[in-house]
């Protein structure tokens, strides 16, 4: 018996980006955009066209370079985002406007401050907008979890009959639970009179951990599209997670009466992509994508998978993308054979310029290394991006003294503009005393809202990645840095965000655009 096809919607570029301090450039998003098309997921929302320049200059540079899957712009029940979405997208193979308004009473009442008629009408006027401007056209309830079915059976009815061919039904808050939510999408497909006409789709936050399960449920009684994201990523605690919605389908063949088209084996390269980008990193005992996922540290355990796999693991690590990944290439390694693997990963640059600086820092880690992993490649990618892009600020020389005894103090030379300047300083620690040393020559008055250190891979020559995030007036960005010294790492990571902080102001986050 066939199965019906479950198209998997991904929002990482919009919704995912919604997470403070996760705000991506357009070219990260294109690289991001090219590794879900090539994963083969079926829509990729690019962005809220309207919210930003930025936004629209990333929505229509994923239009014109995704080909197969196709590009959703978000956009207000309003016709000035309906227009600005259909633009954005002009370039795009296949195109979507998603459409939202809010259909819960309390944000009728005090966002809105409409009546419900009045939420219909708007609706309606905001599909028949979109449809005369694109073929493809999705609506969402927004809060429609905390919805009277009885409401959301009339705005559906009534967008379904405007032209609208794919409904939404989001948990915007992660306030349902698997059993009431699947009832619900039952209720409207069962109740509503032209529901034949148009895919239910689903989109859950994952505020009480319910999202993957929520979505789940829905999907068993008639929902024919998921959004999600890749690890989760989403405002506040985040979204269903796409991995843990495609494994659970395909591993639970038995249960699900939907199969997806992804091809799971791009999952764990995208993972750390998205990971490395955002700076928000995955946890180790994360389902499908954490280093742990398929670690057996017990005895029983080992002893089982050894003589039998399927005894304790019920997926293959190699489906999802991890296989044994220490690499032969070291520093007599040719320029090919060091592509090549990249483009195994799915790393790929524009220029031979940015090839060019990847092969020399390649060069130089395999000095530092004796063997070299994809994880290590993966961070060798920020830093050449960094190193070919324009800086305000660029490490030339660091010295750091720490003794027992001592306080540490920090020497280093930055160039400001081209122009060289050194400094010394003193700290609690050796990183203290450099980001001390940073401040006096920058005085960026920013905030550092986090850092944190992680060991790329195993070994004591393991290169440690840092992830700073710096807040100032209300922006909030990141900066990554990547080095076998972890105080050079941390060094690279603060500049790392103070380019990002003085550079282009690219993106306003849509916080609170729901869906």
């Amino acid at each position: 018996m066939s199965k019906d096809a479950l198209i998997i919607f991904d929002t990482t570029l919009r919704d995912g980006e919604q997470s403070p301090g996760a705000s991506m450039t357009k070219d990260e998003k294109v690289r991001i955009a090219k590794m879900l098309e090539k994963m083969r997921v079926d829509v990729i929302e690019a962005g809220f066209a309207i919210a930003s320049p930025g936004d629209f200059d990333a929505v229509k540079a994923v239009a014109e370079a995704v080909q197969t899957s196709r590009v959703c712009s978000l956009a207000r029940a309003l016709e000035k985002d309906i227009q600005v979405a259909a633009e954005a997208l002009q370039p795009a193979a296949l195109g979507r406007i998603h459409t939202f308004i809010a259909t819960s009473p309390i944000h009728m009442q005090y966002k809105l401050q409409m009546q419900p008629e009045q939420v219909i009408e708007q609706a309606v006027h905001a599909v028949k907008t979109a449809r005369n401007l694109i073929d493809d056209v999705e609506f969402s309830c927004e809060d429609a979890g905390r919805s009277e079915i009885d409401f959301l059976c009339r705005i559906v009815e009534a967008a379904i009959a405007a032209g609208a061919r794919t409904i939404n039904i989001p948990d915007t808050v992660g306030y349902a639970s698997p059993e009431q939510f699947g009832h619900t999408i039952e209720q409207l497909i069962t109740r509503i009179p032209n529901a034949d006409q148009a895919i239910f789709s689903v989109h859950c936050h994952n505020d009480l951990g319910l999202a993957v399960a929520n979505s789940l449920a829905a999907v068993l009684k008639g929902a024919r599209q998921v959004e999600c994201t890749i690890n989760g990523l989403g405002e506040r605690a985040g979204n269903a997670a796409l991995e843990e919605i495609v494994m659970a389908v395909r591993t639970r063949a038995d249960i699900y009466p939907v199969e997806t088209r992804i091809d799971p084996v791009h999952i764990v390269p995208t993972s750390r992509t998205v990971s490395t980008i955002t700076g928000f990193a995955v946890q180790p005992n994360k389902a499908i994508v954490g280093k742990n996922a398929f670690a057996h540290e017990s005895g029983i355990h080992q002893d089982g998978v050894l003589k039998h796999r399927e005894t304790y693991e019920i997926m293959r690590a190699q489906d999802v993308g991890w296989h044994t990944n220490a690499i032969v290439l070291g520093k007599h390694s040719g320029r090919n054979a060091f592509r090549t693997r990249l483009q195994e990963l799915g790393i790929h640059f524009e220029t031979e310029s940015e090839l060019n600086t990847a092969f020399t820092l390649f060069k130089q880690l395999a000095d530092k290394k004796h063997e070299i992993y994809d994880e290590d490649l993966q961070a060798l990618v920020t830093d050449t991006r960094a190193a070919n892009a324009a800086e305000h600020f660029k490490l030339i020389t660091l010295e750091v003294q720490s003794k027992t005894g001592e306080i540490p103090e920090a020497k280093l030379t930055l160039s400001i503009e081209g122009q060289e300047k050194s400094v010394s300083a003193q700290g609690s620690g050796p990183v203290d005393a450099v980001y001390k040393a940073i401040e006096t020559l920058v005085d960026s008055q920013a905030s550092l809202e986090l850092y944190s250190v992680n060991a790329i891979t195993s070994g004591t020559d393991s290169q440690g990645e840092v992830t700073v995030r710096l807040e100032k007036g209300g922006r909030i960005v990141n900066g990554l840095g990547a080095d076998t010294d972890i105080v050079i790492a941390s060094a690279k990571a603060y500049i790392n965000a103070l380019n990002a902080l003085f550079g282009a102001h690219e993106r306003t986050h849509p916080q609170g655009t729901g869906v």
